[in-house]
């Protein structure tokens, strides 16, 4: 089961925000705009960047917005670094550096960011309609006037970068839903575009179970039905309204390069001053109950439903296979029930997250076999696999960890990783880690 592919467009935001700073820091050099100590200024302005272009969402440029559109966007991004750009001076002490010289500055860092900005994204444009790259296919599901210009807007603005592969027309007699489900799973579809107007409630269902389910991406074409009951995003494209049904925050570059450092930081910390010595400590005291591996690897699902090795320490006696673990299970160890009770065994997982495999937080990523059975039993499990899976996750430090007794308990599960993944952030990461490092002090009840 596959996603929509990204290729190197995860790079784009990174790039224009890499080019913005290196020019921020190369007109301080240029325009001698020099503080005690020198080095100062310059941390000054590029954390002071970084900061209000993830607080304004600077570098959230859509593939359809308008050059008005990114204008309005560059000048509210300038009128708050002037602030912080003079707010320098004073909290700084710095009366070397004059009033003057900060608006000089100001006016060519705001033209120089600015022509960047547009050539950027004007050599993106072309990248997209000379080179095909950096493209979505997508499918319409409905037939009138507004779907209709839609598709025209696909084929004459190849410079949006989606390439349009069929239509579905729902008031035709031989109309199938599982037929437009099965092309679009059939031929890489990325996202689909559906007039509510022309499908029922029931049909409504189907298709958004089925791109939840299929990990697709669902948008709306939009009339005057209970869809505008709903927390939705809106964008024009050319002259066309469209709606997104989801968007999730870890889809944009940026904030999955932010989550990726960090899992690399926290990752490598994690190895060097825990793993170091944990591993060769608990591996003699493994063998003194049970001879065998210090790992224990299984097989498990993760971002877009691809399948990876999963370590853990080893808490059972050595080649056990079967069920999921139970209270008083006796194929569990004496140093296996410590390391299970303080969740020392889900250490060797910051193994997974250097690889890349996995994330410090994010859904708990269940075996294969379970999987499988949940998929098909619980509704919008699939959603889960949007993101990369976690060590913790926000359903688990909120009371559903650990064994599956009822169908409640996967249901709560899934609720509470779909808000993780539609409400990611830094911080929520952060509280999460904290939490998950008390529980574990503590010790949990369903830690067995």
């Amino acid at each position: 089961m596959k996603s929509r592919e990204r290729g190197y467009s995860i790079f784009i935001k990174p790039i224009f925000l890499l080019v913005d700073l290196v020019l921020l820091v190369l007109l301080i050099l240029l325009l001698e705009v020099l503080s005690k100590p020198v080095w100062l200024f310059p941390i000054y302005i590029s954390i002071s960047w970084l900061i209000l272009s993830f607080s304004t969402n600077f570098y959230d440029t859509k593939r359809f917005e308008k050059v008005t559109q990114t204008l309005t966007s560059v000048i509210r991004q300038f009128l708050l670094f002037a602030l912080v750009l003079y707010a320098f001076i004073g909290f700084f002490k710095q009366p070397d550096i004059s009033r003057l010289a900060l608006a000089k500055y100001l006016s060519f860092s705001f033209l120089l960011i600015t022509f960047f900005k547009y050539l950027l994204l004007f050599l993106l444009n072309k990248y997209r309609k000379n080179f095909g790259g950096n493209f979505r296919n997508v499918v319409v599901i409905g037939d009138n006037k507004k779907t209709n210009q839609l598709i025209e807007t696909f084929k004459e603005r190849s410079d949006f970068g989606y390439k349009f592969q069929n239509k579905f027309c729902v008031r035709e007699e031989n109309f199938n839903l599982q037929s437009c489900f099965d092309y679009i799973n059939n031929n890489n579809i990325d996202e689909i575009y559906c007039s509510v107007a022309e499908v029922t409630n029931k049909q409504l269902r189907e298709i958004v179970n089925f791109t939840d389910n299929n990990l697709k991406v669902l948008k709306f074409i939009p009339d005057n039905k209970d869809i505008f009951t709903k927390k939705l995003v809106f964008n024009y494209y050319g002259y066309v309204p469209v709606l997104s049904f989801r968007e999730i925050p870890l889809d944009d570059p940026i904030n999955k390069f932010l989550k990726r450092s960090f899992d690399i930081i926290l990752a490598l910390a994690v190895m060097i001053f825990i793993l170091s010595w944990l591993t060769p400590l608990l591996f003699f005291l493994m063998q003194l109950e049970s001879k065998g591996p210090v790992f224990f690897m299984q097989r498990r699902n993760g971002i877009d439903y691809g399948e990876f090795y999963c370590y853990k320490y080893r808490s059972m006696i050595a080649n056990t296979t079967g069920n999921q673990t139970i209270k008083g299970d006796d194929r569990v160890t004496k140093i296996g029930k410590f390391i299970r009770k303080t969740s020392i065994d889900e250490l060797p997982q910051f193994i997974n997250v250097l690889k890349g495999d996995m994330s410090v937080v994010g859904p708990r990523p269940h075996m294969v076999k379970h999987n499988e059975d949940f998929a098909r039993k619980v509704d919008k499990f699939m959603v889960r696999h949007f993101v990369k899976p976690g060590i913790s996750g926000l359903a688990q430090v909120s009371g559903f960890r650990g064994e599956i007794e009822t169908d409640k308990d996967i249901v709560n599960r899934v609720k509470y990783d779909i808000f993780y993944i539609e409400n990611w952030s830094l911080l929520l990461d952060i509280k999460i880690m904290f939490l998950t490092i008390l529980n574990a002090i503590k010790g949990e009840e369903k830690a067995y």
